[in-house]
């Protein structure tokens, strides 16, 4: 089961992101997928270091953001996945500083949903 976690947490990860999309909008983006796997495992990452409990949900919004911004720059050009270009603060419409704020809480939430995940699948 060793070698099959990272990929299965990974399609958890994806799998979710895409669910809270369609739950959110009502659509998604096959690169959702991938972004939210991306973000599972790093925000896991992230859940095991030393690090202060206050910073970890900080931390988490940044790779988040990080993630959203690559992936709105690879896939998202012509703005049909998502559009933060009327939202204040926003970054070539693809980052905005409030869905930064709503990727705290989310981290929070995913970093705990990974380690209960990761202690089920040892």
């Amino acid at each position: 089961m060793k070698k099959w976690k990272k990929p299965v947490l990974f399609c958890i990860g994806g799998g979710t992101y895409v669910g809270l999309e369609l739950l959110y909008r009502r659509r998604s983006h096959n690169s959702m997928f991938l972004a939210g796997g991306i973000c599972f495992l790093g925000l896991g990452k992230l859940g095991k270091t030393k690090l202060p409990p206050w910073s970890k949900p900080l931390f988490g919004a940044a790779i988040i953001t990080t993630v959203e911004l690559l992936t709105g720059l690879l896939f998202n050009r012509k703005f049909t996945v998502w559009d933060y270009r009327d939202q204040p603060g926003n970054y070539r419409g693809q980052i905005c500083p409030l869905f930064c704020l709503l990727w705290i809480p989310l981290s929070t939430i995913a970093m705990r949903f990974y380690r209960l995940l990761d202690n089920r699948l040892s």
